[in-house]
Order: structure tokens, then C-alpha cells, then sequence
């Protein structure tokens, strides 16, 4: 039966990223129902289950607690719940998966080269226009954190359903917030980070829930899987943080 569920992106880099890891770990992964299945396991753990989902699924499953391990973007997990206390843990950064979740703005305008100059056009902007600068963004919270943080409120966000680097030149937005890995798409699209407006440095993050059901079996599954992953240290400080059963 069933004690564990760990869940892993069902496609792309990422997936190919997480099957190499566990593989330098001598973990197999057997997919369950072919080639496109959305079960695998590992040979030699019966009792973990290992899903594949979405990267943005990963995130909210492990959020809900209905599942106790997940290996996605930290992007996603901040973006989900900005403060991680007492509803998940990051087990372990795994050195793939990087990219930055930055502010970006036309290049055109010269005179906008950090947040304080942000700030002021923001000001300026509702001012003239008598309306707020319009901010394209997939990360609403990582976003709002961000900005209160650098104390600008003459802003809105404004959803973006699509390709978030198009929005300025679109007349959808004046600014954006998107997550880059070398900065080239920006730049293709008349952008410029800000010099003090990199959000997050994210990465792939092995990261558990801490409302998941931690029962006795459970736990031993995931000293088991931990251990043959060479993290024994990193297992000390997650039974730190979850619920005594």
C-alpha cells in the first residue's frame, strides 16, 4: 500500500532534469502506464507513489497537502504561498531548473533604471493620465510583495494569460514582472531589467508539504527515499518542521 506520494513535472526539461537526479541516485523510475502515464515508482519502494503533474500542480498539491513531496520551481512554490512557514518546507535545492523572476521595462525609457525611478513614473503616470500603471504578470503575489516592499502603490496588475514580454508592446501594460533565464526574450521585445529588480532566484526545489497526512509510514518512506538520496541531514531538519503524529 501506498504510504507516500511524491510528485515530479510530467514533461519537459524539468521531468528530464528530475530523472537524471534520481537516476545519480541508483532510483529507477518506472512509469506505470506507458509512455504517457501519470503513475510511476521507483524499484525497491513499494510504498512511494510518484505522480506526474504540471509544475504549477506540484505547487498547489503540495499547498492542499494531497501530496507529501513535490519537486518544482521555487518560482511556483512563492508564488502559491509567499510565506512558507508551517505549510511547506524546502528539502533541497537541486542545481537545475534557474531562472530569475524579475521587473522589466521599455528600454526607451532612460531615465528608469531602478525601483525609486519606478516609483516615481508610477506617481507621475497617475498623475497625467489619472489612471494607474499597468503591471503584466503571471506572479500576482510575488509582484505585490515586491513593490510594497519598494513602497510603490500607484499601480494594477493586470493579468497575463500569454506571452507576458508582449504586453508592452501590445498597449496592455507599461511594465512587467516574468520569469527569465538568460534575459534574451526581454531584450528581443525592447526590455530592460531593472538593476535592482530580480524578484527571485529560483530553482528546482524538492519540497514537502507540511499539512500532508504525515502518518508513521509515511515518515519512514521519506527517511527511506532521503537516505538513498544522500540527504540525511536534510531529512533532520524536515522532521523538525512537520506535525508530531
Amino acid at each position: 500500500m501506498t504510504a507516500l506520494t511524491l510528485a515530479i513535472p510530467s514533461k519537459g526539461r524539468l521531468k528530464d532534469n528530475c530523472n537524471a537526479w534520481f537516476a545519480a541516485a541508483g532510483l529507477a523510475m518506472e512509469q506505470t502506464a506507458g509512455a504517457r502515464g501519470y503513475r510511476a515508482s521507483f524499484a525497491g519502494f513499494p510504498d512511494i507513489e510518484v505522480m506526474l503533474l504540471s509544475a504549477s500542480e506540484i505547487a498547489s498539491s503540495l499547498l492542499a497537502g494531497d501530496i507529501h513531496l513535490g519537486i518544482t520551481g521555487e518560482d511556483l512554490l512563492r508564488e502559491e504561498v509567499p510565506e512558507l512557514t508551517g505549510r511547506m518546507h524546502l528539502i533541497k535545492g537541486l542545481g537545475f531548473g534557474f531562472a530569475d523572476v524579475v521587473v522589466a521595462v521599455s528600454r526607451a525609457w532612460i531615465d528608469v533604471s531602478t525601483m525609486a525611478d519606478l516609483d516615481d513614473v508610477c506617481a507621475a503616470y497617475a498623475h497625467t493620465h489619472r489612471r494607474r500603471l499597468r503591471v503584466a504578470t503571471k506572479y500576482a503575489q510575488l509582484t505585490r510583495a515586491f513593490f510594497a516592499q519598494a513602497r510603490i502603490a500607484d499601480y494594477r496588475i493586470v493579468a497575463s494569460a500569454g506571452a507576458t514580454e508582449a504586453a508592452p508592446a501590445a498597449g496592455t501594460a507599461e511594465v512587467i514582472v516574468d520569469i527569465t533565464t538568460t534575459g534574451a526574450t526581454l531584450r528581443d521585445n525592447g526590455l530592460k531589467i531593472l538593476e535592482d529588480g530580480v524578484i527571485l532566484k529560483s530553482q528546482a526545489q524538492l519540497a514537502a508539504s507540511i499539512t500532508a497526512d504525515w502518518t508513521d509510514q509515511a515518515r519512514r518512506a521519506c527517511e527511506k527515499l532521503l537516505a538513498k538520496l544522500g540527504e540525511n541531514a536534510a531529512q533532520i531538519a524536515l522532521s523538525a518542521q512537520l506535525p508530531k503524529s
